[in-house]
Order: structure tokens, then sequence, then C-alpha cells
């Protein structure tokens, strides 16, 4: 069963994420399904009330995100194992289309909650893994944003991440270390290529992408189109200067992007078309097929 939690906006007035959450319990058979609603519940008021920053937001500016906990074993009453999906979106100036920022799946989430026991945030302190993932995403929903509107903008949030998965290290449960994990795609290796001076590239993409491309998109639009080729060109200069195993990052903007990026050059004129799709082939070889509809489209 999925529960999916819906609070009208003029019960709740939150800080600055406007973050949906749902819990999926479908594989849990024979348990008391009340403790997943009010689970639902504790998790949607820990991350809309909780104040991240020191920033003011109205009601409007508010961020749009997603989190979906698929939970695939009861370990014991309180204890469980399963995924987060992280889903982040942006408004484009001058338009009503809101852009994936993000849109990823941890698989590293074992956590206890325990009914009517408060979630509570300390910064300097690891006190459950529920707590500390839930806040670790919060803040990279925050960078992210933040990248998307000035240069590295959301350097501050990530450093709070990168705290969170340092508090952390001794913790049990899996996802906060170098070497949990498949390949080195973990909640450590993200916010560390976030904050490495070799991936700076991405970072910059953020930036250019979102302000000189899809914000222009609507108005100038091939000046546009033009800017976010030249913006997946730092993409390709991070892919081609560090190659896997250490390029979660790559593909984690890759692959929130793949799509809207196929929309966007399908209209475009036919050497600008097979300009990005040589590069987008270089820097996301998964995707290959994908970007054949690029070149396909009339």
């Amino acid at each position: 069963m999925v529960f999916i939690l819906a609070i009208s906006t003029g019960m709740i007035y939150s800080q600055e994420l406007n973050c949906n959450v749902q819990v999926s319990a479908q594989k849990i058979q024979g348990s008391n399904r009340q403790v997943f609603e009010n689970m639902q519940r504790d998790i949607y008021e820990f991350m809309n009330n909780t104040v991240w920053t020191n920033h003011v937001y109205s009601y409007a500016e508010r961020i749009d995100c997603n989190i979906l906990i698929t939970i695939n074993d009861q370990i014991s009453a309180d204890e469980f194992n399963g995924t987060i999906q992280v889903q982040l979106r942006r408004p484009v100036y001058n338009t009503t289309y809101n852009s994936t920022m993000l849109n990823f799946i941890d698989n590293n989430f074992r956590f206890r909650y325990v009914e009517f026991q408060p979630l509570e945030f300390d910064p300097n302190t690891h006190r459950s893994s529920l707590v500390s993932v839930l806040a670790y995403y919060a803040y990279i929903i925050l960078g992210f944003d933040y990248d998307s509107f000035s240069p590295k903008g959301g350097t501050d949030f990530f450093r709070v991440a990168e705290k969170i998965v340092n508090n952390a290290q001794n913790a049990p449960e899996s996802g906060w270390k170098p070497y949990d994990g498949s390949r080195n795609r973990n909640r450590y290796w993200l916010v560390k290529n976030i904050l490495d001076n070799q991936y700076d590239g991405i970072r910059r993409f953020l930036y250019e992408y979102n302000i000189n491309g899809l914000d222009r998109l609507e108005s100038r639009t091939s000046e546009a189109r033009v800017s976010i080729v030249e913006s997946l060109r730092l993409i390709q200069e991070v892919y081609r200067s560090k190659p896997d195993p250490f390029m979660y990052l790559v593909q984690v903007i890759v692959d929130a992007k793949s799509e809207e990026l196929v929309n966007i050059f399908s209209e475009s004129f036919p050497e600008e078309k097979s300009r990005v799709v040589q590069i987008l082939n270089e820097i996301d070889p998964a995707n290959k097929s994908k970007y054949q509809r690029i070149t396909a489209s009339n």
C-alpha cells in the first residue's frame, strides 16, 4: 500500500521545502499499517517544518521536491530496510514548466522508526539513520537549487551535508562510508564529488544550463540552445579528466536531464543536433538509444 499525505496549504506553513512524501510498504505483509501512515506524516512534517537555513522564504518560493521511501523489509518492530528516491524540480523563468534537477534512488536505506518519537536534527551529532539521511538530502536539495541560481551558490549547504556524512562514519548502517554500496555510488561519494574542485565543471553546468539556457529558452530559443550545448561541454571536460568509477555525480546529473535534453534538441537544426548528440553519447553512453531520438526527429 502507498500512503499519500495530502495536507491543505492553508493548514501548514512550511519553511524552505515544499516536499511531497510517500511511503510505500506494499511488500510488508501482516504488520500494523498505521505505523507506516505515522511514519509518512512524521517525515513530511520533518522535511517541511524544519528550518534548514537562515534565509527567508515566502510560501510561493519554497523548493518543490519529492521523497519516495519504499520499504522492502521489516527487520524488527521498529527497524526497516528499503530505498529512498529523491526528486527536485526547478521552475523555469517566464514559463509554467518545472525542470527536473534530481531524480535518483539511494538503495542503502536501513533505519529505525519509533512511533511517537520526535524526529530531531542536530548538525553536530548523528542521532539516527532516518534523521541523518533525511537531513542529508534536504541539504543536497538546497545545494543543487542554489547552484542553479548563482555560481556555486549551494556550497554552504553541501558543507552541511558533508558534515552529516562525517558524523555518521561510525554508524552501523551502510551508505555513509567510502566503500559502502556498489561502484562507490553512495552518500559519501555524492557530496565528496560535489565539493571536489575536479568536479567544478558540474556545478558550473548547473548554473549555465539553467540561467543562460532554460531560463532563456522561451524568449531566445536559438541562443538558449547554444548556451545549453556549451554548458554540456563543462560536463564533457569533467568526464574526460575523471573517468569511472568515481563518476557518481556525473551520472546523477545526466540521468535527471536526459529526457529534457531530448525534448529540447529534437526541434533543433541538423548541425546542432549532431553536435549535442556527440557530447551526450560520450558522457552518457548508457543512454545512446535515447539520444538517437534527437536526430531521428524531423
